[in-house]
């Protein structure tokens, strides 16, 4: 059998399991928030120059920044704020009304008690301490706000 006729299959092979891999959205670098102010994107430096704020989800802790002092931050009156949008890199998102959002352990989380967040929850991640899984978004690429 030639190279070529031997070849073929394995390149073949191997382009589709490469088309057929887990190719998960790369992690956020900067967190943007949107919405009727000016867009503002926060480094991961900035969230955790912010003042600190822990909670805990399924038994995991984490850090990160009060989601309503990060509005305040982004130039938003949290006590004007209906409800918000969490938007995750691959597109994957989940609507707050101000009841979630305005709570005082809902977090953008940028740790976990033990270091920083794992490969899948991307570089910030939202906590809302007694919400199901799909509540708590992970590779947090954006949040826009609802006035």
């Amino acid at each position: 059998m030639s190279f070529a006729k031997r070849f073929i299959p394995v390149l073949l092979l191997a382009l589709l399991l490469t088309a057929c891999s887990n190719t998960s959205a790369p992690a956020a670098t900067a967190l943007l928030v949107t919405g009727d102010q000016p867009e503002k994107s926060f480094t991961l430096e900035q969230l955790q120059a912010m003042p600190a704020a822990k909670a805990s989800l399924n038994g995991e802790g984490y850090t990160g920044v009060v989601l309503k002092d990060l509005l305040e931050q982004a130039g938003y009156d949290p006590a004007a704020v209906n409800a918000v949008q969490a938007i995750a890199s691959d597109g994957y998102s989940v609507k707050y009304g101000q009841d979630l959002a305005m709570l005082d352990n809902t977090l953008v989380a940028y740790a976990q008690a033990d270091g920083p967040l794992s490969a899948d929850d991307g570089t910030f991640r939202m906590v809302l301490p007694d919400q199901e899984g799909k509540m708590n978004v992970r590779m947090l690429a954006e949040i826009h706000v609802n006035p």
